[in-house]
């Protein structure tokens, strides 16, 4: 099946809307096309909103298989773009995203269109607003083409959630390789993304959940500084953790998508001869073949670019963030959730919530854990509470004070590492294992929990299986348009990566 739209398929969406493809502008290349790109042809006039919601549909629905929506909005799409070309026919200044479509993740609120979280439960929720970060972007011009998969409640990091299947296998699947995982767990929008059915997304982080879909599924995101955007309509996991955050074909997209949300001027990129990234050895165990390999030539090809990489210890890294993870994450759930779903009038409590969980590992996750308030513990399950009072008094103190010490000592911009330490798994059940989560996190929790932002963009096509491996900075809380700026630089050197190649 072909992995971007031809332009008979867009002719054809075109006239099947009653558009003279003659009539319209050139039709863009969605394999190459950015959403900031887009976004100045837009404004120029030499692509439509209709042309871009047009094909991009048609890229969605050619695709089923990767299950990557839940929700394709395709009549409210479609009638946001006609009015977003009326409005640039009538002259005046752009809007930043003026008729760019975007995907947003379902535990996201849309109004007007189900808020499903990936849960069954919530399939009938229709919110009556947007989320506030959706409102930013669509007062920016956004269209919202849809809304994606996900790992069922963000609660795992492989997307193999089988409920809301569009195609014939379980979970969402990725885009260079249908039968891997997509990551998770704003999975359908590392797909969509690698698959080119859409040049821009809005996601959530509480562990790694917009990093890992685009480490393995060759896009850019960012997992902003813990604050900096606004939390309200978003199904949550933990409000010490959770964050909205932009995923996008390129670096120059996550820049412009930030600067929409959160403010600010423009960034441009860094010079790379003035930026001083760390290796931590922790960051760099557990690689396989191919991580280890394009990780090595990214890090090598960004010092001949004159970055100065600096090897750094970060001792009591792991034990720290072992205090803080889990804890927080699963004894705050319990309370977040409950409250959510009261305040938006869900329609359910967090027992029929669960009791309607697909997910295996998520529905343990939640009888196990989640409901009664445990942990894990050595001789068995244990009260969370004094763990949780651990954490968030001493821990996670503690997490924070070890990233702001390495970083001001060895005056550092931020750290380089692998996002995930392996390419994509096999999409199966196992995908979504205890040992599996653990493995994918290793590289992405810490930071999570220390507040500070985080970069994804690819650094290859991995030597031996052919997919994508990611490369993660992370820098001093605060400094997102810095280290987006950092981005922006590095992939210029390590550059973007192919769209899948047909099948």
């Amino acid at each position: 099946m072909p992995m971007m739209i031809s332009r008979p398929v867009l002719a054809l969406a075109l006239a099947g809307l009653g558009l003279a493809a003659h009539a319209q502008p050139a039709a863009p290349d969605l394999s190459t096309l950015t959403a900031s790109e887009a976004a100045r042809q837009l404004c120029a006039g030499t692509v439509s909103s209709q042309q871009l919601v047009a094909a991009y549909l048609a890229q969605a629905k050619a695709r089923p298989e990767l299950n990557a929506f839940v929700t394709l909005d395709e009549a409210g799409a479609m009638q946001a773009a006609r009015a977003a070309d009326a409005a640039r026919k009538k002259g005046g200044a752009c809007k930043p995203l003026a008729g760019l479509p975007v995907a947003i993740k379902d535990n996201i609120q849309v109004k007007g269109l189900p808020a499903t979280a990936g849960t069954p439960a919530l399939k009938d929720f229709v919110p009556a607003a947007d989320a506030p970060v959706v409102a930013k972007l669509r007062a920016a011009g956004a269209v919202v083409l849809g809304k994606t998969h996900m790992h069922e409640l963000a609660f795992g990091v492989s997307g193999y959630n089988p409920a809301f299947q569009t195609g014939p296998e379980v979970g969402v699947r990725n885009a260079y390789d249908p039968s891997r995982v997509a990551g998770g767990s704003s999975s359908g929008n590392g797909a969509a993304l690698g698959a080119r059915m859409v040049p821009a997304a809005l996601g959530t982080d509480t562990g790694g959940s917009v990093r890992i879909p685009c480490a393995f599924n060759g896009c850019a995101s960012l997992r902003p500084s813990m604050g900096r955007y606004p939390q309200q309509g978003i199904a949550p996991i933990s409000h010490t953790r959770d964050t909205a955050g932009p995923m996008a074909q390129s670096m120059a997209d996550v820049e412009l998508l930030d600067r929409v949300i959160a403010g600010g001027k423009a960034a441009k990129p860094a010079d790379l001869k003035r930026v001083r990234l760390g290796v931590v050895p922790a960051f760099y165990a557990n690689l396989d073949a191919d991580t280890r390999a394009a990780t090595d030539a990214a890090l090598a090809r960004l010092r001949a670019a004159g970055v100065t990489l600096v090897d750094v210890d970060m001792p009591r890294l792991t034990e720290l963030n072992g205090a803080v993870g889990f804890p927080v994450a699963l004894y705050e759930a319990y309370d977040d959730m409950v409250a959510y779903l009261a305040k938006y009038h869900t329609g359910i409590d967090i027992r029929q919530l669960a009791d309607g969980i697909a997910s295996p590992d998520v529905k343990g996750t939640f009888d196990a854990l989640v409901i009664p308030r445990k942990l894990p513990g050595p001789n068995g399950l244990v009260d969370a509470r004094p763990a949780y009072e651990n954490a968030v008094r001493n821990a996670r103190p503690a997490l924070q004070k070890l990233y702001a010490d390495t970083f001001a000592k060895h005056r550092l911009d931020a750290l380089v590492f692998p996002t995930a330490p392996r390419v994509a798994l096999a999409a199966a059940p196992e995908a979504s294992s205890p040992e599996n989560f653990g493995a994918l996190i290793q590289n992405t929790d810490p930071g999570s929990n220390a507040g500070i932002p985080g970069i994804q963009l690819p650094s290859g096509l991995g030597a031996t299986s052919g997919l994508p491996v990611g490369l993660e900075l992370d820098g001093p809380a605060g400094s997102d348009r810095r280290l987006v700026a950092i981005g922006m630089a590095v992939e210029g050197v390590l550059g973007r990566l192919p769209a899948p190649k047909a099948k």
